[in-house]
């Protein structure tokens, strides 16, 4: 017997019926409908489901026709196992496509532009296979121009609504129905497979096939108008309302192949209805879209024509595209001329100060990169540091300052980066992090290495009038990349107290002439010392040579002290330690603060030495990576310690007296200022015009810095470390009279004030008095000049 059965599914399951024949399926994802022993293909809005009926239906019937109970009842059944493919539900996905994919609402005008632009790309690579021939007035004109691509996007106010009209490859019914019906099937990964081997694709935008639902986010009803460049096509219309899934399709009446998207804007959304706001989303987004760009509002009056001071009219501009479709950075480097880079630059980052100099990247292997990063130039005692490195896919703008991407100590820079490579993730504003962008990352920093390393070796001369700019980066860089570190280590440049820069390396070989100069010195004092010295050197050698050569001949064949007999000696060389010989420490001194730390300055310059000048609040991290990277280099401050070269000789007499003033003082000193960590210290300075100078050991003042910098933020001023006497030595000058007096007797009334006096006007040489102190450094100043008259 066969029947007719009615079956009706909705987001509960399915009943069946037929004859007083019922029976309800509620676990639709167990349950499989067969006949003839073959799954019964059902078609619900265009899509087959295979005879698999899942759950979340909207309520719809199909009849069954000749259909018997016994194969029903056969092939209708429950499985305890099944196979088969995950099923999305297009109700369930849709508020998550227009709700959480994309971060930015404004992005839909991205999206639904990059889909024209990819119809157009299409289009124009069937034209150059052969399989379409653009009408003339698709074309600039021209005999033989192929298709002039174009999008035009309208405004319109007035009905709410938002136009993006294509000349591309349109789409006929069935296609509309496979690309639009079906959610996330990619049209353009579909093209990309069929034309493979035929042509290179690497201008198609879109992967996902997701971006034209961007629209719903905006929209409360959306409409496509298309016409394919197939052959006697049928425009097709497709409409549907942005609150459901349901959709409608039907034959359409454009006659232009290409597409138009209609958006009814809802009433949340109706600032995209302003010529303005859209304008702005569009540079924002398309300002380097391969596909020349228009944008209209349709309500807006049209130009009138002007006159010329004839009188003759002058018709209207014709309307200019809002993007540029040649991208500086798509061109050769040797194509470019300076003015167009600095015009280009002017124009994305709306900065009119020049930049100092640029890097152009193009790389065509493993991947496919091109770009231009810019060194601006920064006042970096006044502004804050921070650059916009823009980043492109396809000449479409991703976002700035992707982290994964830009090396971090890059992101102080200003530049534009395309690569059609990037792996982005499906909304196409982040990246899914992983090895291959690693290698961008890496080949970027290594490209900015050997940018400047080459500019140090070939053009040193504008390369230090750039370093003060760009020494922010560089150390930075060096900070936070132990790749570029080792790249640039080299061709760091330090600016030294006579107005030079060196680099590292030239720094160490200074250090070296000191030392040599040092050893040359000692060497002509111990010849001074006179023949008398060697002669008696050379009898204290002749007296031990006996010795020596009883010790030979013991070496050589010893003898038996009781019988006399030759015995074989043993020598037993003396135990060396085998260890590694430590590479001699170099010497780099550094000045913070010239107007500060000039006495010491112009000691050093006294002395013939040199040092480099290191002011900013990077360079006390930098020095220490420096220092951990080149073996043996030691960074000193200039008043970390008095340097051999600014002292005169001394006796062994003077050392010892010296010693014990230096007690003396340090005790009244103590006293008199509550500095219970204040160390003195006596010595003859070559400078008879410098009577006392304040030293503080280099690991000392590194650590206050560092838990200064913890503690205030980075902030303060970084001599306020000499508040603290700690690590603090007071140095006097025993060539100089004051000091002289202040030896002969220290526990003397004058004494002590002249004594606290040094100390104020060495402190004064290094920071700044607090107020109490300022106040008291007054009043005995003016104690001491009353004792003048």
């Amino acid at each position: 017997m066969s029947a007719n059965f009615l079956l009706t599914f909705d987001s509960y399951g399915i009943t069946i019926h037929s004859c007083g024949f019922r029976e309800a399926f509620s676990k639709l994802y167990h349950f499989s409908l067969r006949t003839m022993n073959r799954i019964w293909p059902v078609t619900y809005d265009s899509v087959a489901l295979d005879g698999i009926f899942r759950r979340s239906l909207p309520k719809k019937e199909i009849i069954i026709w000749n259909y018997s109970q016994a194969d029903l009842e056969r092939e209708c059944f429950y499985m305890s196992e099944m196979h088969g493919n995950l099923s999305i539900s297009s109700e369930n996905i849709f508020p998550i496509i227009k709700k959480w994919m994309y971060s930015d609402q404004d992005i839909f005008i991205r999206e639904l532009v990059s889909n024209g632009c990819d119809a157009i790309t299409k289009l124009k690579k069937l034209e150059m296979m052969g399989e379409y021939q653009a009408p003339a007035e698709e074309t600039d004109g021209t005999e033989g121009a192929g298709l002039k691509g174009r999008i035009d996007v309208l405004v319109d106010n007035k009905a709410k609504t938002l136009k993006f009209i294509d000349n591309g490859i349109g789409m006929t019914m069935d296609e509309v129905d496979k690309y639009i019906n079906q959610i996330a099937f990619s049209g353009a990964t579909e093209f990309l497979n069929k034309y493979k081997d035929k042509t290179d694709m690497d201008q198609i935008i879109g992967h996902f096939g997701l971006g034209f639902y961007s629209a719903f986010m905006v929209a409360d009803k959306v409409e496509i108008d298309s016409l394919s460049s197939g052959k006697d096509a049928t425009a097709v219309h497709w409409e549907c309302e942005g609150a459901g899934t349901e959709f409608d399709m039907k034959d359409g009446d454009r006659t232009r192949v290409g597409t138009e998207i209609t958006l009814h804007l809802n009433e949340d959304c109706l600032k995209f209805c302003n010529e303005y706001a859209v304008r702005e989303v569009l540079e924002k987004y398309c300002s380097f879209m391969p596909t020349e760009i228009y944008l209209k509002d349709v309500n807006a009056e049209p130009p009138k024509p002007t006159k010329d001071k004839d009188g003759n009219e002058i018709p209207p501009e014709a309307p200019k595209p809002i993007n540029d479709i040649h991208p500086l950075w798509a061109k050769t480097p040797k194509d470019c001329t300076e003015e167009e880079y600095k015009e280009f630059y002017r124009k994305v980052f709306r900065d009119y100060k020049e930049p100092l100099f640029w890097i152009h990247l193009n790389m065509d292997y493993p991947f496919n990169l091109k770009g231009i990063l810019y060194f601006p130039r920064i006042n970096i005692e006044y502004e804050t540091i921070e650059g916009v490195i823009k980043l492109y896919n396809n000449q479409v703008f991703i976002a700035d300052n992707i982290k994964e991407v830009i090396p971090e100590f890059l992101m102080l820079l200003k530049g534009v980066i395309d690569c059609p490579d990037l792996p982005l993730n499906v909304s196409r504003s982040a990246l899914q992090n992983d090895g291959f962008v690693t290698k961008i990352s890496d080949y970027i920093t290594k490209k900015v290495a050997e940018k400047l390393s080459g500019m140090c070796k070939t053009d040193k001369e504008n390369y230090e009038k750039y370093w003060e700019d760009i020494s922010p980066f560089v150390k930075f860089g060096y900070l936070r990349n132990s790749k570029f570190a080792d790249k640039i280590n080299d061709y760091i440049l330090f600016k030294d107290i006579y107005g030079k820069f060196l680099t590292l390396p030239e720094c160490l070989k200074l250090d070296e002439k000191a030392k040599e100069e040092g050893e040359a010195a000692e060497t002509e004092e111990k010849a001074a010392e006179g023949e008398a010295a060697e002669t008696s050197e050379e009898t204290s050698e002749n007296k031990e040579a006996p010795e020596s050569t009883e010790e030979t001949a013991q070496a050589e064949g010893a003898v038996d002290a009781e019988t006399g007999e030759s015995v074989e000696a043993e020598v037993v060389a003396e135990d060396k330690e085998d260890e590694e010989e430590e590479k001699p420490e170099t010497i780099i001194y550094y000045v913070t603060n010239e107007k500060m730390q000039g006495q010491y300055i112009n000691m050093f310059k006294e002395a013939k030495m040199d040092a480099v000048i290191l002011r900013h609040n990077i360079d006390s991290p930098f020095m220490q990576q420096l220092e951990a990277r080149n073996e043996g280099v030691k960074f000193l401050r200039i008043d970390a310690d008095i340097n051999e070269a600014m002292k005169s000789e001394e006796t062994e007499g003077e050392t010892e007296s010296f010693k014990e003033k230096a007690e003396a003082i340090q005790k009244v000193l103590r006293e008199e200022l509550k500095k219970d960590k204040l160390e003195v210290q006596i010595q003859k300075l070559n400078n008879e015009k410098v009577a006392s100078m304040i030293t503080m050991s280099e690991q000392t003042r590194r650590m206050q810095e560092m838990m200064r910098m913890y503690s205030m933020g980075g902030g303060g001023n970084p001599d306020d470390i000499f508040k603290d006497e700690e690590g603090q030595t007071l140095v006097l000058n025993a060539n100089h009279s004051l000091v002289k007096k202040v030896m002969e007797s220290p526990e003397d009334k004058n004494s002590k004030l002249i004594a606290e006096q040094l100390y104020d006007l060495a402190m004064l040489a290094n920071t700044h008095l607090a107020p109490a102190d300022m106040s008291r450094f007054i009043e005995r100043s003016n104690e001491i000049l009353m004792t003048l008259q």
